[in-house]
């Protein structure tokens, strides 16, 4: 929804600067990570549907309080708020998942739930859009944020499965050394946490796939937050145009780009058990010089084909990497180990990324900030296939 309505927010009476623009997506994503943590530990102990729809009801009010900000301040508050919301949602909802399904159909049923980030995505840009042009950018932020009150009222409803009763082998991964399991404790202590992340980091399976993770979120966050404006500003599209066209082009790719990765990786599973990162190693390379491609042809045809590709072969790897996380950790840890990850890939990726490109832009031009893309889209790719090497990750898929 930013991103749609960036150039609105550049006019009066906001008249933000690129950095300033930049630092909206970075402080929402900072605050994300640094209360991930908190959610994850008490997304493996307290009752999940309760905290799923605490996160959706934060996430709703702080988007709509966005439409009242009247200084750069107060955006900037309304939008960090934003980020405790998707902390408790992002982080406890895979654990739910990969308790409700077993492993060999994660891949696609990760690849399901994580379509929805396109499709949101694509949602924001096209009706962020149109709303903007036709009532304000205010109006926009309302009539994305008020709907999901209902939504939070949804996730009571929701079942909350026992932690590791999907797994193969009855009990496995259950027990976690030093810590005496309390799932009715809704309050972690200090020590539990403090053992539990550093069982994470001593994971090399988990540290390797989160530092993929990180070089990949760095573009993906990049690209999702300065398309519109590349578009409308490098290649002359008018905003409803610029908006509308990446909006169409995330959620086509993104829905078919999900699935197909979802569905390859569990296919490729009986073949492989490091399956999911190979796929995803190969897909995210393959993207490095589509995504240079869209940035500097110069024909509508060719990058517009060109960001078709790259944005195909990136989102392959989405459900995948998320299954990979939470099938090399204990049941009982895995809200914790998807939060550590939101933590690493944000810290490292999309915090800096949309900052630094518009650091960039101000002091060059848009169109040579986003050449960072590729080459962080590459190093992710490298680092998947290196995490894949039996040396290097021994999957429990």
């Amino acid at each position: 929804m930013v991103s749609a309505v960036a150039e609105s927010l550049k006019t009066p009476p906001l008249s933000l600067s690129d950095t300033q623009l930049g630092s909206l997506f970075t402080g929402f994503i900072v605050v994300y990570m640094l209360t991930s943590p908190i959610f994850g530990r008490l997304g493996d102990r307290a009752k999940r549907p309760r905290l799923l729809a605490i996160g959706v009801a934060i996430w709703s009010v702080a988007t709509a309080l966005g439409g009242f900000a009247r200084n750069f301040a107060a955006l900037f508050a309304a939008r960090a708020t934003v980020g405790v919301g998707e902390a408790a949602y992002g982080t406890i909802a895979p654990a739910l998942l990969a308790d409700s399904f077993p492993r060999q159909k994660r891949g696609r049923i990760f690849a399901i739930f994580f379509s929805a980030i396109p499709i949101g995505s694509a949602a924001g840009y096209v009706l962020g859009g149109v709303v903007d042009e036709h009532f304000g950018w205010r109006a926009a932020f309302f009539v994305a944020g008020v709907p999901g009150l209902l939504l939070a009222l949804a996730c009571l409803g929701l079942k909350d499965p026992p932690r590791g009763g999907q797994e193969e082998d009855e009990g496995r991964g259950t027990k976690v050394e030093g810590e005496e399991p309390n799932p009715t404790s809704s309050v972690p202590s200090p020590t539990s946490w403090v053992a539990a992340y550093a069982r994470l980091l001593r994971n090399r399976s988990y540290a390797l796939t989160v530092a993929g993770y990180a070089a990949y979120t760095f573009a993906l966050g990049g690209l999702a937050f300065w398309m519109p404006s590349f578009l409308e500003r490098v290649r002359g599209l008018s905003k409803t145009e610029a908006t509308t066209q990446f909006g169409a082009i995330v959620v086509v790719t993104g829905f078919v780009g999900t699935f197909a990765g979802g569905w390859l990786g569990d296919w490729y599973l009986k073949r492989s058990a490091n399956a999911y990162l190979q796929v995803s190693g190969w897909a995210t390379l393959a993207a490095a010089p589509a995504a240079l491609g869209a940035f500097v042809l110069p024909q509508r045809a060719a990058y517009t084909t060109a960001i078709v590709i790259a944005e195909l072969l990136m989102f392959a790897s989405t459900g995948l990497i998320n299954s990979a996380i939470v099938n090399v950790v204990a049941p009982t840890e895995r809200a914790t180990a998807v939060a550590l990850s939101i933590l690493a890939i944000h810290l490292l990726g999309d915090v800096p990324s949309p900052f630094l490109i518009g650091v960039i832009s101000d002091a060059t031009s848009l169109s040579t900030a986003f050449r960072v893309v590729p080459v962080a889209i590459l190093i992710a790719g490298c680092i998947w296939l290196w995490a894949a090497r039996p040396t290097g990750l021994k999957s429990k898929v």
